[in-house]
């Protein structure tokens, strides 16, 4: 990500770490009092780093291609059974790991060519598959893909909603948002908690919690935000002091203020 942001996206970015990135539903650091006592009566059916920090995606050098990284994810894939041989990282079966990465538009390519060098550098066969939307979209619903991109945006207080994306129920369901096939009894329990909470407080903790337990299973591989919107405007306009918290608010609550717009007059 570090090499991707500065070479290709100006630097203008910060790395996603969870599903409720930026709000009050996001795991930061050692959980709360109040999430442990969400988490407990999973303690035995959960990995033990749900307890401890929040996971984050590790920092690269910067270069591109960081060696101890490399090397980190090398030993991983050894211990699964997947070595190289010929080049080839493969299974005792002779079966080479292969990944496609579904794609509908070509502004993508350049981000994921660079991670698919580091594949190929591990010895995995990964390669990019261009199809038009109207594909993308069928195969987004029979799950016919091995990685897919997708960007989920969730109410600020989500609800029933969140079943869609990571209960086992929409595992099964052909069409539902939950792509990475997320069929977990204790995140199901999660989700069953978070929707029937009955104040802030409680969805918030809750969702916490659910946030731990999604990323110590590396459902996903996060892209990138940006907490800010970018717009470019003629000096022209009031807008109120508070702004909307996530919405970017024009043009819905600006005005025409006519004394900038008679400086701007001026001006011209």
């Amino acid at each position: 990500f570090e090499w991707t942001n500065k070479n290709l996206m100006y630097g203008s970015y910060q790395r996603t770490h969870s599903v409720f990135q930026n709000s009050e539903m996001m795991a930061l650091g050692e959980p709360s009092p109040e999430e442990l006592a969400v988490l407990e009566p999973f303690r035995d059916r959960v990995l033990p780093e749900v307890f401890g920090p929040a996971w984050v995606p590790p920092d690269t050098d910067g270069s591109g291609q960081d060696r101890k990284l490399l090397r980190s994810a090398g030993e991983l894939l050894n211990a699964a059974g997947w070595t190289v041989k010929d080049g080839r990282r493969s299974n005792a079966k002779g079966e080479q790991l292969t990944v496609e990465f579904l794609l509908t538009e070509r502004s993508f390519e350049p981000h994921h060519q660079t991670f698919i060098k580091n594949l190929k550098v591990l010895g995995i066969d990964a390669n990019i598959r261009l199809v038009d939307p109207a594909q993308a979209e069928e195969r987004q619903k029979d799950f016919d893909f091995d990685i897919a991109i997708a960007r989920f945006i969730f109410p600020q207080i989500p609800g029933s909603s969140l079943r869609n994306y990571f209960s086992s129920e929409s595992a099964r369901t052909k069409g539902s948002n939950n792509l990475a096939g997320i069929s977990d009894p204790v995140v199901d329990a999660l989700v069953d908690k978070a929707v029937a909470a009955q104040t802030q407080s409680a969805l918030d903790n809750t969702c916490r919690a659910l946030d731990r337990v999604l990323r110590s299973g590396r459902y996903w591989i996060p892209h990138w935000n940006k907490a800010s919107h970018w717009i470019a405007y003629w000096d022209q306009f009031g807008f109120p002091a508070t702004k909307p918290r996530y919405a970017r608010g024009a043009p819905e609550t600006w005005w025409l203020d006519q004394a900038r717009a008679a400086k701007l007059d001026q001006a011209k």
